[in-house]
């Protein structure tokens, strides 16, 4: 048997305490589920409205891509995208929502307007298709950031919820009977007390008689 379930006025003390940081803990994981989910239909939204514009972008950067090959032809295309150098300017970092890290992309613009490509022999078609991949790239880093953040709050949440349900449903009422089955105990055993005594004092009163 649990010592702390025994009826004593310490263990009354233990178990009320223990209700009160269960009801504070549930209260906190409520506030932080609330402040969670705001937060994710907040990047939902976000999403789809970064989804939708990649759809349009995509769309207009490839007939942009189809017009430079009619162009300039599809082989010169081809030697000029081995001239584009691999992409290492973007670089990751975490930001904090609620004790959730969620990335924080950073993406070094200062050269987006600057072409890989020599100016000579080129087209205006070309120029318009990199401007428009670059704008699909730029969509692409900022929709991966707004789905990676909404998946791990989506995992905050649900773990937030167990611990809230878990409070609510097991801890709570657990403290909360206990302490009502010790102050139901602690209050028989006074009663019992009180009428020890009193048996006590009547037979000491009818000895002196």
């Amino acid at each position: 048997m649990n010592p702390n379930t025994f009826p004593t006025k310490g263990n009354l003390m233990l178990a009320k305490n223990s209700l009160q940081l269960a009801n504070t803990g549930y209260e906190l994981m409520d506030k932080k589920r609330n402040i969670l989910i705001r937060e994710l239909m907040e990047l939902i939204e976000k999403a789809t409205n970064i989804q939708n514009e990649i759809d349009s972008t995509f769309s207009e950067a490839y007939q942009a891509l189809e017009n430079v090959n009619k162009d300039m032809g599809l082989y010169k295309v081809k030697d000029i995208s081995k001239a584009i150098p691999e992409e290492e300017s973007i670089k990751i970092k975490t930001r904090s929502i609620m004790g959730t890290e969620i990335p924080l992309v950073e993406h070094d613009r200062s050269d987006i307007h600057k072409p890989d490509y020599a100016f000579h022999g080129m087209s205006v078609t070309l120029d318009d298709a990199v401007t428009k991949f670059k704008k699909v790239k730029e969509l692409i880093i900022k929709l991966s950031t707004v789905e990676t953040s909404a998946y791990r709050l989506a995992a905050s949440i649900k773990k937030t919820q167990k611990r809230a349900n878990a409070l609510q449903n097991i801890t709570i009422p657990y403290y909360s009977t206990l302490a009502v089955e010790i102050e139901n105990a602690l209050e028989e055993k006074e009663r019992e007390e009180f009428s020890r005594l009193k048996v006590i004092k009547q037979v000491q009163t009818k000895k002196r008689l």
